[in-house]
């Protein structure tokens, strides 16, 4: 089947399936179709499935075929439409920032359900906030919180900033070699603003992929996403474990809490750094896929 000649969403579906076989798996694939589908005739999966014979507009069959033509690429659909969703919220994504996780849902979750019940909670720090999708969720369900994000890269502080009027909350944003404190620039309109002595809870996803583990990562995110946010060094995988937990140490309220999503192979050295410096009751949690991918510890 040309792609050009497709007419039905019945044929457009099965577009999809040949030229990107040799990238995704079948139900990879199938997620792929649907929701693109979905977003350019504002149909639901369900809805698609219910009327395969409708007919889409030439420009409708147009846009299917040329995002076809990138994904072959191996260019993730996320990149290409500029924007997903998490935790029910919409953020703009494009190859400054990492596409957001299932897993860091789970993980902003957790934060938020531990915040309510302690119910006293007003100062909020994520480290490496890259699209911003972690503060501004938290903002989003906590609004009486004060937010704060940090991250080294000035395009991810841009769309982490848009994202943030886009759902219309207030965050601090601020740009920081977390490996290196000393520089620091407040990234919002008031200038009297300092960075907040002490915090509540702190939460960061940072660079946690070993260059041993590249091999194993897909096309799609290796040739695509930011390699700022993701690798680090065989020799020395925890270095921004052990910066953030010790910037805790000093930032953190009695009783705070540090959040960590984290690698699952090194969940146990993860474990061990934190028992090191001395924080309490750490707390290891699996992920919906039963792997260890959070922590959360208090000082």
């Amino acid at each position: 089947m040309f792609l050009c000649s497709m007419k039905t969403i019945r044929e457009a579906l099965l577009s999809f399936d040949e030229p990107l076989k040799l990238i995704y798996d079948e139900y990879e694939i199938n997620s792929i179709k649907y929701l693109y589908i979905s977003e350019i005739t504002q149909l639901s999966k369900v809805q698609l499935k219910a009327f395969p014979e409708f007919e889409l507009t030439d420009e409708q069959s147009k846009k299917i075929s040329d995002t076809i033509q990138q994904l072959k690429t191996g260019k993730p659909l996320q990149y290409i439409l500029g924007h997903t969703e998490f935790y029910g919220l919409p953020f703009n994504v494009n190859p400054s920032v990492l596409i957001p996780r299932p897993e860091t849902e789970e993980l902003v979750e957790w934060v938020i359900e531990t915040a309510k019940e302690r119910n006293q909670v007003e100062n909020i720090l994520d480290i490496g906030t890259g699209s911003g999708c972690i503060p501004v969720t938290i903002k989003k369900n906590m609004p009486t919180a004060r937010v704060s994000a940090i991250d080294i890269s000035e395009q991810a502080l841009i769309t982490a900033q848009c994202n943030a009027k886009l759902n219309n909350v207030d965050i601090v944003f601020i740009r920081m070699d977390i490996l290196n404190e000393l520089k620091s620039e407040i990234l919002i309109p008031d200038a009297n603003h300092t960075m907040l002595t002490k915090y509540s809870i702190i939460i960061s996803n940072p660079p946690y992929v070993t260059e041993n583990e590249k091999t194993g990562m897909h096309i799609n995110v290796l040739n695509n996403e930011p390699h700022l946010a993701l690798f680090v060094p065989n020799n020395d995988p925890l270095k921004f474990y052990r910066a953030i937990a010790d910037l805790a140490l000093d930032r953190l309220e009695e009783n705070g809490l540090l959040f960590f999503e984290i690698n699952e192979n090194l969940s146990k050295q993860t474990v061990d750094i934190l028992v090191d410096k001395g924080f309490k009751n750490i707390v290891l949690h699996k992920d919906m896929r039963n792997k260890d991918r959070m922590i959360r510890a208090e000082i």
